[in-house]
């Protein structure tokens, strides 16, 4: 099967691990270091993704009120941005067979400089476990790679 084909269903996030250079973590204040995750593609070329840090129910702290967006203004660098613990998006995408990468476009998102934004995503799935991962600068200028294992949900 291709990527393409393997992607179609519902995904639960199952961990979200950012990695400066040095390979140490850093913790994402916005989300916390375990976040509830959704993540659905369709045949269609839809996909939708929601975000949720666990605590939510707590106010968020300094940090996670101030994250704002980075790099062209729109988005931090190949990232989008939660808003009070959360975040979601959903809109359009394309499988690169050849590289492994999954280029989508929001269409629509819970932060409105996210609207129009473009993101890739290196992503494979191995042994039934979709794994994704994203060069990204955060929002204060970090350079970070995130990796995020999604289980299929259905």
């Amino acid at each position: 099967m291709t990527l393409a084909e393997d992607l179609i269903g519902t995904w639960r996030l199952s961990s979200r691990v950012d990695h400066l250079p040095d390979g140490s973590v850093h913790v994402e204040a916005s989300l916390g270091t375990d976040p509830l995750g959704l993540l659905v593609y369709d045949r269609g070329g839809n996909f939708a993704a929601q975000f949720m840090r666990r605590d939510r129910t707590s106010a968020p702290t300094e940090a996670e009120a101030s994250v704002t967006p980075s790099g062209d203004g729109r988005i931090a660098s190949n990232n989008s941005t939660a808003v009070g613990g959360y975040d979601a998006y959903f809109g359009t995408y394309v499988v690169d067979e050849a590289t492994s990468e999954v280029t989508q476009t929001l269409e629509a998102a819970l932060s409105p400089s996210d609207v129009g934004g473009v993101v890739t995503r290196e992503m494979h799935i191995v042994d039934g476990e979709l794994v994704i991962r994203i060069a990204l600068t955060t929002p204060s200028g970090v350079a970070v790679v995130r990796t995020l294992r999604w289980s299929r949900s259905a």
